[in-house]
């Protein structure tokens, strides 16, 4: 009932690392490559040869991306996706979920064969598959793999394109596509390999969150169910599954509840970084193709002034009890995390998170320059943030 294959790669969270430059002197300090208009290469400004790479790699800066050969990771891999916030979730906060999606028409132009092809996007799929083929012709493509490469978006792009010539039945074993090995190889590096947002069409996803992992089931004839073997492969992996809810009143937001905590997790928009001959980094709301720009950041100094406002006039918050905590970067977005009351259930969040979001819309329109205390705030939030690599 499940494709199966050798497990070789084993599912787990990709590991968490603080980007963060050091403190050697001046003169020995390198440049980080800017943004470029994908949103490619780190958004750090300075950091010392001997120092940890900001890629998250582990390894000093002199041996990563100190050297200008090495390409480096895209950081904002779903960049120009209105629902970018919603699939960073995906990638990053959500145990397990399912979207159907559509291919680009410029794609069906050029493959009208896969025009009646059935695909979903998933979160995670058994053994941490990058795909599978269901024996109906259905496709599932993961968003949570074992081994990313330097863009997920062209990872998960070269698993649909996979699936897409695979037999029935199959899954679809192969490598990132922009691991560091492959793209090296290639004379146009990244460039060259297509994006997931180039082979989908741009409509917002239909996301539904599940308790468990049993739509990895294809649906059944008869009534007789998995068998022993695979019925305690889906209650191993079901209990590894926090409690999750995708709130309605807010984009991108999720609850949670892991063991005895509650928590809320809200992915928030960003635009793209400007692709000018000035290199600004700041481009209009209005580009990023948000459904509503109100809620798009100019740039993270601007979004993170505005929760350092937020929080300095105790407006920060998602409901009684509740307390912001911080936040953490991840795939390029800022996600800040709320702790909640005892008990607190998806429902209580919905009103409280609108209002929330209501007020970060006036405070990212507000053009006035941060008081110290608000400054004080903003020092102490970027202080504890996290990047997710």
């Amino acid at each position: 009932m499940i494709a199966r294959r050798p497990a070789t790669q084993r599912p787990g969270a990709r590991p968490s690392r603080v980007a963060a430059a050091g403190s050697t002197g001046a003169a020995r300090r390198r440049h980080l490559p800017e943004p470029g208009p994908d949103g490619a290469t780190g958004a750090i400004g300075v950091v010392g040869p001997r120092e940890p790479c900001p890629c998250g790699s582990g390894r000093r800066y002199k041996a990563c991306h100190g050297e200008r050969t090495r390409p480096a990771p895209v950081l904002r891999p779903f960049l120009g996706r209105r629902d970018e916030p919603d699939l960073v979730a995906l990638r990053e906060l959500v145990p397990s979920a399912t979207a159907p999606v559509i291919l680009a028409a410029d794609h069906l132009a050029e493959h009208p064969r896969h025009a009646d092809r059935r695909i979903t996007l998933c979160t995670m799929l058994p053994q941490a598959a990058p795909a599978l083929v269901r024996e109906n012709g259905e496709i599932l493509v993961a968003m949570q793999t074992a081994l990313p490469g330097l863009d997920a978006s062209r990872d998960i792009a070269g698993a649909l394109l996979a699936a897409l010539d695979a037999e029935p039945g199959s899954v679809v074993d192969v490598p990132a596509a922009s691991s560091q090995r492959l793209v090296e190889q290639r004379p146009d590096g990244l460039a060259g390999l297509p994006r997931l947002t180039d082979l989908l069409d741009p409509a917002p996803l239909e996301i539904t969150v599940h308790p468990g992992f049993g739509w990895w089931l294809p649906p059944s004839d008869d009534d007789s169910g998995p068998n022993q073997e695979v019925a305690a492969m889906l209650e191993r992996a079901n209990a590894t599954v926090v409690p999750t809810v995708r709130l309605s009143t807010v984009p991108a937001a999720y609850w949670c509840h892991p063991s005895d905590r509650w928590h809320l997790r809200w992915a928030l928009p960003l635009a793209a970084p400007a692709a000018t001959a000035a290199g600004s980094a700041e481009a209009d709301p209005a580009e990023v193709g948000a459904a509503d720009a109100g809620d798009v950041a100019r740039s993270e100094e601007a979004l993170l002034d505005a929760l350092a406002r937020l929080a300095a006039a105790e407006r920060l918050t998602v409901g009684p009890g509740s307390r912001f905590v911080g936040f953490f970067r991840a795939d390029g977005l800022v996600v800040p995390v709320w702790d909640l009351a005892a008990d607190t259930e998806a429902e209580r969040c919905e009103e409280p998170a609108a209002a929330l979001r209501l007020a970060y819309r006036e405070t990212l329109a507000d053009p006035t320059p941060l008081t110290a205390q608000e400054r004080r705030v903003r020092a102490g939030l970027v202080g504890r943030s996290l990047t997710l690599r």
